[in-house]
């Protein structure tokens, strides 16, 4: 195998991934393309990286690609991720925007990157915990992600023992969902909660609108840096006058030029300033 010629392939994989879904991958990243892509080519019978790139750039066979980008992106997730901000979110967040929002009584919150769904599931689960004290509102909880194959995944509700053991309390696990022979099945009531799309972070968002909350955790720092301000100014454009917004722990908005600013009162989350 011809090192460099590899080198090259994969260079061409991850500008592929860019062009169609934002995402970027270094080059120490490379060997996720490599371990992702295994499957693949054992099921078309495609030896190595170089054979691949050349039947994808072939395009003799259209779904090739589509299936190596949906095996590249990261979809990584779990249940009531990052638990401190989380029940921060849940509780006195949640609190300030229902505050705001009382007299209108309309709630609507944007989990996007949101891989196979355990953000949103989670979301929904919380407020089901709090039923009446949003007796009365119109709640829409709306989901998306870039991958076909993780929205796809995310509208089943359909769950491994390894996932709901990511986060996910025994207690609530029992109360909102059944045992589907070795999988588990988020309560059909949680699910209706929840609105999926297909979307890309780095194309306009109007279509769905303006959101009090907004979670996009852990989907910037994938992106180019022309890509990142493109995705954020789509997230601001989304943001509600008084709306939240949550971002990963390690992310930070210095490189940004934005009107959304830390929030002095819930460490970890952002606010629309007004000035």
């Amino acid at each position: 195998m011809n090192i460099h010629s590899s080198i090259k392939s994969l260079e061409i994989l991850s500008s592929i991934l860019e062009e169609k879904t934002g995402q970027i991958l270094s080059a120490e990243r490379y060997w996720r393309i490599q371990t992702s892509l295994q499957p693949i080519m054992r099921e078309h019978n495609i030896p190595d990286i170089d054979s691949l790139v050349s039947v994808i750039l072939s395009n003799a066979n259209r779904n090739l690609e589509t299936d190596c980008l949906e095996a590249i992106l990261n979809n990584e997730s779990c249940f009531f991720r990052d638990q401190a901000n989380f029940a921060l979110l849940t509780g006195p967040v949640l609190d300030a925007i229902k505050y705001n929002k009382n007299k209108e009584k309309k709630l609507r919150i944007w989990s996007s990157a949101c891989s196979f769904g355990q953000e949103s599931v989670s979301i929904a689960i919380a407020l089901s915990e709090n039923f009446q004290k949003w007796s009365g509102w119109n709640i829409e909880i709306i989901s998306s992600d870039v991958s076909n194959q993780a929205i796809y995944r995310a509208k089943k509700g359909l769950y491994s023992q390894f996932e709901v053991q990511r986060g996910l309390p025994i207690g609530l696990l029992i109360k909102y969902f059944k045992q589907v022979d070795q999988e588990w099945q988020v309560n059909q009531k949680i699910l209706n909660m929840i609105q999926y799309h297909n979307h890309n972070m780095v194309h306009n968002n109007k279509f769905i609108g303006k959101f009090d909350l907004i979670l996009c955790r852990n989907m910037l720092m994938y992106l180019s840096e022309e890509n990142k301000m493109i995705a954020f100014q789509n997230i601001e454009n989304a943001l509600n006058p008084n709306g939240y917004l949550m971002m990963g722990s390690a992310e930070t908005l210095a490189d940004y030029k934005s009107k959304i600013e830390p929030c002095q009162d819930f460490r970890g989350f952002y606010k629309r300033n007004h000035n």
